[in-house]
């Protein structure tokens, strides 16, 4: 879906979701005995199913339990919105890459079974060859890489975690006409608002950001993103999103340059990545529409500490910090020097970051709250626990971030 959604918007074309679930081999789930789809579809291979002994009541109570889980998605990820009609149009069916392909094939399969008259499966990369398996299901194939060390999809990926319900059903509601997440309550001039890419100049180098800004922004968030991850991260995305609504402008930047993500040592560089971030609140605060207006940051894994970094900085002028997951002791001794008023976000089972936070919380010396998400991993994945991240950070930013209203005359 994060990739989909890129190219939905690229193509100004409208993105839905096709909802398709593996058939795993009961004692070993990762191995694909096929594969299922919307309006029935079903393909199942032959071979594994034979050579694996699964018996048909083992792969009906299989299939039982996916078409289930298909179903609880489909419903999850649209929120109740009506699925865009295929009938009689040209779909591109996007995945993050094939594999074996059967899951690929499904999902040209359920949009022909919804009436599409053309389908082009694209994907970023696939093994050599790969045409070969899909050459049925689909009038065009398009792939940008097949290398010839294919082993996994994830290995061609900087960041391949899991991407969350709440995840694809951001990016669904950012690509139509969006409405608010989950107890969050839209700012009257949500939808006016515009997006942009940008280029920031920081220090000697120029970085690709995202800014978008509501027609009369409270404020702006910046985003310091975590180690591997980038100003494309869906989970970061799906909070901007939740503030965006709220009224919040938010840029989403690269903290470094495509050459510097070569050298992992630069990842970890948490004085370059703070100076960075100090550079880039400058450049935002040069723009007219954040003229006056408060910034904070959001930062994640080691971009929390790069933000809380930057923060202790004499000139940084940063209203408020929001750490989701993050690595604050990585700023070491520099977050006593924080002002910002501080909100630290852990999972409640990410046990080893969850006491890194308790220790770095006793060195902070401006306002500051640890709020534990029950429950929640290190990504933050479960149903339910993202949600809960962009609600915390909203309240957080509002109650820092937006101007207090002014008195009226003689009041």
């Amino acid at each position: 879906m994060p990739v989909a959604a890129e190219v939905a918007r690229a193509l100004d074309a409208p993105l839905d979701v096709i909802v398709v679930r593996k058939l795993g081999v009961p004692f070993q789930p990762e191995l694909g005995m096929g594969a299922i789809g919307q309006d029935g579809v079903r393909i199942i291979n032959e071979d594994i199913v034979r050579t694996a002994h699964v018996s048909p009541n083992e792969l009906a109570a299989v299939e039982a339990r996916e078409r289930a889980e298909l179903e609880r998605r489909g419903r999850r990820y649209r929120g109740g919105r009506a699925r865009v009609p295929l009938e009689g149009r040209a779909v591109i069916v996007v995945d993050d890459g094939i594999a074996t392909g059967s899951t690929a094939r499904v999902a040209c399969q359920v949009a022909r079974a919804q009436g599409a008259v053309r389908v082009v499966l694209a994907v970023p990369v696939a093994p050599p060859g790969w045409t070969a398996v899909l050459v049925d299901e689909a009038d065009e194939l398009i792939c940008l890489e097949t290398p010839a060390g294919f082993a996994a999809i994830g290995q061609w990926y900087a960041d391949f975690s899991q991407t969350s319900d709440e995840q694809v059903a951001a990016c669904l509601r950012q690509a139509g006409d969006p409405a608010p997440a989950p107890g969050v309550h839209a700012s009257p001039n949500a939808d006016l608002q515009r997006a942009e890419e940008v280029e920031i100049q920081a220090g000697p180098v120029r970085l690709a950001g995202r800014l978008t800004m509501p027609e009369d922004p409270c404020g702006f968030v910046m985003f310091a993103h975590g180690s591997g991850s980038s100003r494309h991260s869906p989970r970061n995305r799906y909070v901007a999103t939740v503030l965006n609504q709220t009224g919040l402008g938010t840029l989403l930047f690269d903290l470094l340059t495509v050459k510097e993500e070569v050298d992992r040592a630069n990842v970890f560089d948490i004085e370059l990545l703070a100076r960075r971030l100090v550079d880039t609140a400058a450049w935002l605060r040069d723009l007219p529409e954040a003229d006056g207006l408060g910034v904070g940051y959001f930062g994640a894994g080691t971009g929390a500490a790069a933000a809380l970094r930057a923060a202790a900085e004499p000139d940084a002028d940063v209203t408020a910090v929001v750490s989701r997951g993050g690595r604050p002791d990585l700023a070491g001794p520099r977050l006593a020097h924080v002002s910002a008023p501080t909100l630290l976000i852990v999972g409640g089972r990410d046990e080893v970051v969850l006491e890194l936070n308790r220790q770095a919380q006793a060195l902070l010396r401006c306002e500051n709250r640890l709020a534990v998400v029950p429950d929640a991993t290190h990504l933050f994945e479960e149903p339910g626990a993202l949600e809960t991240v962009a609600e915390l950070a909203r309240e957080w930013f509002i109650d820092h971030l937006a101007p207090l209203p002014q008195p009226s005359p003689g009041a």
